[in-house]
């Protein structure tokens, strides 16, 4: 099964709702979908056609790799129908929070390429070091498997290469965003007040809907707490939170890059650089050194 752009799946909800809105049924707005040739839209239609209901069918498409998306559409989808909220606006609050987040994360993607890019570039500093005393006519090899000083800088420097690599993934790794859709939580419960659930109610679908539970529980708690004091709707303060939720997800994706740059310098000073020396200069110095006679004592 193809890997699924989560950018082709806000554009495919997004159809989704042009359809309903346009008076099509939503198994008719599948159906159409899957005749232009959607193949996510197909395997749907497959499901639904077998027996499960369309919010299980949606579902079963977030197992496809990276198809996460699929199961905030499902639980949209589930919640939408359980309170009997506006099915196309509901898709386009749900298109339209894709396409924010996806967007955030492709920021946070370019904000990490150059960090990381410079980092894997750097792990080839110590084999640089070799070719360069091939180049230059020295016995690399010679002298890193027979001289025992040398035989101790080969391990010494493919042990902190080994060591720089490791580092160097934790920090990429640990810079990526969280997985998952910031805001997912406050948009879903929107949905169902949209549709004339009671807080109570709503909060109950949140948490049963697919994909359940979800981070952002305090901060539409929050929310729903302010809406009841001032006394105004809800669904657009848990709107606005969803948005600003996902801005502060894209800022601190990007703050995260910006520092990763600073902490990659960690590891290659303390072990790229090192494994430079052991297999790099080391060997050309022990090359010399062996190569040199000893001057004759007189006398």
């Amino acid at each position: 099964m193809a890997p699924t752009d989560p950018a082709a799946v806000a554009e495919r909800v997004l159809r989704l709702a042009v359809l309903l809105q346009a008076g099509a049924t939503p198994e008719a707005a599948w159906r159409h979908l899957a005749n232009a040739g959607d193949a996510d839209a197909e395997r749907i239609v497959r499901r639904a056609a077998a027996g499960s209901s369309l919010t299980e069918a949606i579902e079963a498409q977030a197992s496809a790799p990276r198809g996460e998306p699929w199961r905030d559409v499902a639980a949209a989808w589930d919640i939408a129908a359980a309170v009997g909220a506006p099915l196309a606006d509901c898709l386009r609050s749900i298109a339209a929070a894709l396409r924010d987040a996806c967007e955030a994360q492709d920021d946070v993607r370019i904000a990490l390429a150059e960090p990381a890019g410079t980092a894997r570039l750097m792990t080839w500093l110590p084999l640089a070091g070799l070719l360069l005393g091939f180049a230059l006519g020295f016995d690399v090899l010679g002298v890193l498997f027979t001289n025992p000083i040398g035989l101790a800088c080969l391990v010494a420097g493919v042990a902190l290469l080994l060591v720089a690599r490791a580092w160097t993934r934790r920090l990429v790794r640990g810079s990526q965003p969280p997985p998952g859709i910031p805001g997912m939580h406050a948009e879903l419960t929107a949905i169902a007040l949209s549709g004339g659930a009671s807080i109570e109610r709503a909060a109950r679908l949140v948490a049963e809907a697919p994909g359940a539970p979800r981070a952002g529980g305090a901060e539409t708690a929050e929310v729903l707490a302010l809406s009841r004091d001032a006394g105004v709707p809800g669904v657009e303060l848990l709107r606005a939170t969803a948005a600003h939720e996902r801005q502060r997800a894209r800022t601190d994706g990007r703050l995260r890059a910006a520092k990763l740059g600073a902490r990659l310098l960690i590891p290659l000073g303390v072990c790229t650089l090192p494994a430079f020396l052991c297999l790099g200069v080391a060997p050309m110095l022990l090359g010399v050194l062996t190569a040199t006679p000893l001057p004759e004592l007189p006398g």
